[in-house]
């Protein structure tokens, strides 16, 4: 670590750190704990003892930010890993949000008052000592968009925004996986050979091979859910191999809208997903309410809307998001009264009024 922090990096993204403690003799895990592997080997007796070490030893005598794959931890235990007076960690990622659409292998439905839920829980755990992580994917999960918006045609713009601005204005340091800043979609998988993933095939020997699920069923779940959805070469520009490589094939074959979706057609276009992100970005860096205000979810229950309020002082801010195709004619609880429209997704003017007119994947932050 000290021959990294030496040459300059600014921290470590720290791989299922949680596991790097193991029990004394390496047990063989009963019946229960095979139901839930990563939480058998995080908290190992070690654990706390390992980190502190590494802190009082390298980490403290930099200035270096870290972050731990917190496989295993519980919402309730990540105090014990991130505050302040545990001279540990920064923050690690919790895994309650980006998985809320899976059941094990499996692609699951999710609703949203189930994700407000998770995110108000985190507001309620957390402190400011103990600080919080935001993300919706990673290189483990599949595409932004495709998991949590909508990515056909008519959609992935302004349901790509959305998610961006939602990312941008939680409580909590927001991470952007490569490729989310342009809306980049899950890949159209045609066939097993189509993937690389180890997951993806030790899965396919346990389930089709063994005759448990079809085949047809299996891709169509990976389709949603393959990791490789996420590890598609980056599309910078609409060459060949999406401008990756010039050499021959990648690991994996490029999303065959890369002439469309590319890093240069965005930048050069000021209505972008990648422009549009810039500025969510720079609206945060601005804000300090947006980064170190209170959290309160104004509708918890409503289907479609996600509103929700930061707070510092006498700053005050207001996020409403429509998570659907179609527009909502929607009143802010509270009547509660916008004085400026701060952004929007796309380009309404609509301020000073509790009674808004939402359309489809629209996304409006306001100051009140």
């Amino acid at each position: 670590m000290k021959f990294w922090l030496d040459k300059g990096v600014d921290g470590f993204r720290m791989d299922v750190i949680p596991l790097i403690s193991k029990p004394k003799g390496l047990p063989d895990l009963t019946p229960e704990e095979l139901r839930n592997v990563g939480r058998a080997y995080a908290n190992g007796p070690h654990m706390h003892e390992y980190l502190q070490e590494m802190n009082r030893n390298v980490l403290s005598k930099y200035d270096v930010m870290t972050v731990g794959e917190a496989l295993g931890i519980s919402l309730e235990e990540t105090p014990l890993m991130v505050g302040d007076d545990r001279h540990e960690l920064n923050m690690i990622f919790n895994f309650d949000a980006v998985r809320i659409n899976r059941a094990g292998r499996q692609w699951k439905s999710w609703t949203l008052p189930e994700l407000k839920a998770i995110y108000a829980k985190h507001a309620e755990e957390l402190d400011a000592h103990s600080w919080d992580t935001v993300f919706l994917s990673n290189h483990d999960n599949p595409r932004l968009v495709s998991s949590f918006g909508n990515d056909s045609p008519e959609c992935r713009l302004p349901s790509a925004k959305l998610l961006e601005t939602m990312l941008l204005t939680l409580r909590g340091t927001p991470f952007l996986y490569q490729g989310d800043e342009l809306g980049m979609t899950n890949y159209p998988f045609k066939s097993i050979e189509d993937f690389n993933d180890i997951e993806a095939k030790n899965g396919y020997k346990a389930d089709v091979a063994t005759g448990k699920v079809s085949g047809a069923d299996y891709l169509a779940n990976l389709r949603h859910m393959s990791r490789d959805n996420a590890r598609t070469p980056m599309q910078w520009n609409g060459s060949a191999h999406g401008g990756f490589t010039t050499g021959g094939k990648a690991w994996l074959a490029v999303n065959p809208n890369y002439k469309e979706i590319n890093a240069a057609q965005e930048l050069g276009d000021p209505n972008s997903v990648y422009r549009y992100t810039q500025q969510m970005i720079a609206l945060r860096h601005k804000t300090p309410a947006l980064v170190y205000g209170t959290y309160q979810d104004l509708d918890p229950a409503n289907p479609v809307i996600f509103a929700y309020t930061r707070t510092l002082g006498a700053d005050r801010y207001l996020v409403v998001l429509n998570f659907s195709d179609k527009p909502v004619d929607y009143a802010i609880p509270g009547a509660l009264q916008p004085t400026e429209l701060l952004t929007t997704n796309l380009g309404s003017t609509e301020a000073n009024t509790p009674a808004l007119h939402l359309k489809g994947w629209e996304a409006r932050v306001y100051k009140y």
